[in-house]
């Protein structure tokens, strides 16, 4: 993507963590994508940011207002100095520099429809209900996109109309699934099963094509087919009935079929809501909220302000209006009862504007608008409100009271909160592991909160350097701050959001090599923990570190559009490490050696030869050479294989040892046809295609697929390619010079003569882990009773 605006080729060396959950043309229709931004108090800022973030083709920032102290508590691109200049004007500078790839311009005019033409989608905040209509049916009559996002206090609203026909090419962004066939019936139903070994994962109405379906070779490419599950392993597609019958093998894998979803807009919506409950514990909220939040527009259009932080007397008058709203439905959003006591809450904090709750609200409505420019994930159907009166203490002398609050830079949260609780954060003092994309985050929210902004401190620890990749969502850093470390920029940057936080940056990895920095004295002087870690190590380290200093933990984390948060709290919560996900289940070494069937199979074997290969002799051969007991703590390890690490080492320095690129060329050569060509041609001397097991059933069916050997030529690339690889990684692991001479190499190649070979009988090759522990078991020792091994160690050890 070029800068302004034209079309170029995707910079993937920024974008490279997001086209991983995108993909190259989901990001190209956000290229095209022109988004309009209304509002840029502290919700605004962070969709705009979180937006220019993701690489649309340009944002314009809209805002007729002014910088106000109550700004200051959640808008981080508003300095004290910038009080009483316009938002959108002042934020529109900062928020430019976040990716040079997108224009980002400023607007304080009036909102006309024919200004909104211009833009694939339009997001509200900050907005009045009659506009949030006016433009809710403008958009929705001309095919704009709209959003609309609003906080009060501890409450969210979103609301989402992509049109009357929106149309989603891929709703929940996970990959095709796919499973092997062991039978399917040849009927009315024509019912699909599955082999035992994993359940199929699909559901009613998913799309699924065929392929190696030997019999009934109808199914071979077919067009999407859509099934009905009946079972964990069994499906039905069609009438199979005049199929041919079906012999066995196959593989079904699920197709993405575009899905068309119809939006109403925001005045039909009003009536007729449709809620996404985001807590099942509150389930009647939502509807609650949408009555709550429609009296607080007209308490705002009679006053021209919010209700007073709690004021009794506004809550009780935004009550009577609830219910004179309520009263006026006649959809299904009419409620038979309003809660009074939600209703009052509401009241009572709706002048707030929180930091964390922006952050929040605003990473769903940026999410929205990427799903409203791609058409990839299922948008918000219609409503969601959210709320986290949790926050709230429920001791009865702790309600606030409206003398309580007081001007300043904390105004909006003190208004949540009360100035006791703005004083007792001035005093924290926090460890924040991780200055990466969540660690900027936390420190832009605890900034923009006051946190460690009088007596306490921050101190923020990461080891990494700023990385081009990094920018596209670590958005403390700039293009200039690449190859400086994270944790000092990271904190110079939000020294500018709040100067009064206090802020250390360090560049330790936590662990036991460095309990002397953080020791006794350091956990005991904490308030508290931040992980933003990329690792489970890490994580379960500073977990039990949290424990035994009884600190409280706060654990977070992201993969793709998934994520989790966990507090720690201790004697009341459970700590990280108590409870763990299922260990992975792990791959039949008979399997990853002759008989893959998954992708996952391939990974795992292509990694294991990685390492067998170019790692474990490299570092056994240097143990051997530098540690003179090495040998024999590795003969006394428990379940270990001396015989293969005597080998390896042997090889390693001695047969194997090349002297020369072209030796490097001649072992990638022979290597390649041992694992492409003979393995194979053994097993099938040993399996034919046309084996049968002992109860008459073929051998090469079900996860068993018949392989076929590779002849090698030169012309083709990924077989060059590869000897290319090998032999370099060979190279570099003797030291000796590599080369990229593609024209050389054919040379080189051409000349090698490849050893003939011929299948040999009286090889065992064991069809499944339990057959090849049975073989183990059954060799011990030798005749003499010493171990087999020591015959060939003699001869290793001599030869050395």
């Amino acid at each position: 993507m070029a800068k302004n605006g034209n079309d170029a080729e995707i910079d993937e060396g920024l974008y490279s963590r997001q086209l991983y959950v995108l993909g190259h043309e989901a990001m190209k229709r956000m290229q095209i994508s022109n988004i309009l931004i209304s509002g840029l108090r502290g919700l605004g800022v962070e969709i705009a940011k979180n937006v220019i973030l993701g690489g649309v083709k340009s944002v314009t920032l809209h805002d007729q207002g002014v910088a106000e102290w109550k700004d200051l508590s959640s808008q981080f691109y508003l300095r004290e100095e910038d009080l009483g200049k316009n938002r959108a004007e002042v934020s529109q500078l900062r928020l430019a520099e976040l990716n040079s790839y997108v224009p980002v311009t400023s607007f304080t005019g009036a909102l006309t429809n024919e200004y909104l033409t211009k833009f694939q989608v339009v997001v509200l905040t900050n907005s009045s209900l009659d506009e949030q209509i006016r433009i809710g049916d403008f958009c929705h009559s001309n095919g704009i996109k709209l959003i609309v996002a609003d906080t009060r206090g501890l409450f969210g609203q979103l609301f989402c109309d992509f049109g009357e026909e929106m149309t989603m090419f891929d709703v929940n962004g996970e990959q095709p699934l796919s499973a092997m066939i062991s039978m399917i019936t040849k009927d009315s139903a024509g019912v699909v099963t599955c082999l035992d070994e994993a359940r199929h994962g699909f559901e009613s109405g998913d799309f699924v094509t065929f392929t190696e379906v030997q019999g009934m070779t109808e199914l071979n490419g077919c067009d999407p087919v859509e099934i009905k599950t009946l079972g964990p392993y069994t499906f039905s597609i069609c009438d199979t009935s005049s199929f041919s019958d079906y012999v066995r093998g196959g593989i079904v894998t699920q197709v993405k079929m575009p899905k068309t979803v119809a939006f109403k807009s925001l005045s039909s919506s009003m009536a007729e809501p449709e809620f996404m409950v985001t807590d099942f514990a509150k389930f009647d909220r939502p509807g609650q909220l949408h009555m709550g939040f429609q009296a607080l527009h007209a308490f705002e259009k009679k006053h021209s302000r919010l209700p007073k932080p709690w004021s009794q007397s506004d809550a009780d008058e935004l009550v009577a209006l609830a219910e004179e709203v309520n009263a006026a439905q006649s959809g299904s959003a009419k409620q038979e009862q309003l809660d009074q006591a939600i209703i009052k809450k509401l009241s009572c904090v709706a002048a707030g504007d929180l930091a964390p709750i922006n952050a929040f609200i605003g990473g769903l409505a940026a999410q929205e608008a990427m799903k409203a420019c791609t058409g990839k994930f299922m948008p918000i159907m219609q409503w969601l409100y959210f709320d986290a009166l949790e926050c709230l203490s429920e001791a009865e002398d702790a309600v606030l009271t409206e003398e309580e609050c007081r001007n300043c830079r904390y105004d909006s949260q003190i208004a949540v909160f009360g100035s006791k609780l703005q004083e007792l954060l001035a005093k924290q003092r926090y460890f924040l592991v991780g200055a990466g994309a969540i660690g900027c985050e936390l420190l832009k929210n605890f900034a923009m909160m006051g946190l460690a902004s009088g007596e306490g401190e921050v101190i923020v620890t990461d080891m990494d350097t700023i990385e081009k990749s990094n920018l596209n969502r670590q958005f403390l850093f700039r293009p200039w701050d690449v190859t400086k470390m994270k944790s000092e920029t990271a904190a110079a940057a939000v020294k500018q959001m709040n100067p009064s936080i206090r802020i250390t940056g360090h560049q330790n990895r936590v662990g036991t090599d460095t309990e002397k920095v953080y020791d006794d004295d350091f956990f005991e002087s904490l308030d508290g923990v931040a992980n933003a870690l990329d690792n489970v190590d890490a994580r379960m380290y500073m977990d039990r570190r949290c424990v035994y200093y009884c600190k409280p933990l706060l654990e977070s984390g992201t993969l793709g559009t998934k994520g989790n948060v966990q507090v720690v709290i201790p004697f009341l919560t459970e700590s990280y490490s108590s409870s763990q996900d299922p260990p992975e289940k792990s791959i039949p070494i008979c399997t990853l050696k002759n008989f893959p069937n998954a992708i996952e199979h391939t990974l795992q074997w292509a990694r294991d030869e990685f390492e067998g290969l170019f790692k474990q002799p490299a570092e056994n051969a240097l143990q051997y050479m530098t540690d003179p007991k090495f040998m024999e703590r590795t003969l006394k390890l428990p379940g270990a294989q001396p015989l293969e690490v005597l080998e390896a080492v042997y090889k390693s320095l001695v047969t194997d040892k090349p002297r020369s690129w072209e030796d490097c060329v001649v072992w990638a050569r022979n290597h390649w046809q041992c694992q492409y060509n003979n393995n194979i041609r053994q097993l099938l001397h040993n399996f034919p295609p046309d084996q049968l097991t002992s109860s008459g059933a073929p051998f090469w069916s079900g996860p068993k697929r018949c392989p076929h050997p590779l002849e090698f030529s030169t012309n083709n690339d990924l077989h060059m390619d590869y000897i290319m690889a090998a032999a370099n990684l060979f190279a570099q692991s003797y030291g000796l010079p590599g080369s990229t001479e593609r024209s050389a190499l054919t040379k080189l190649l051409q000349d090698i003569k490849v050893p003939e070979f011929v299948p040999k009988s009286g090889i065992k090759i064991h069809v499944s882990d339990q057959e090849l522990q049975n073989a183990n078991a059954s060799v011990g020792k030798r005749s003499g009773g010493e171990p087999f091994w020591m015959m060939k160690q003699t001869f290793i050890w001599t030869s050395l």
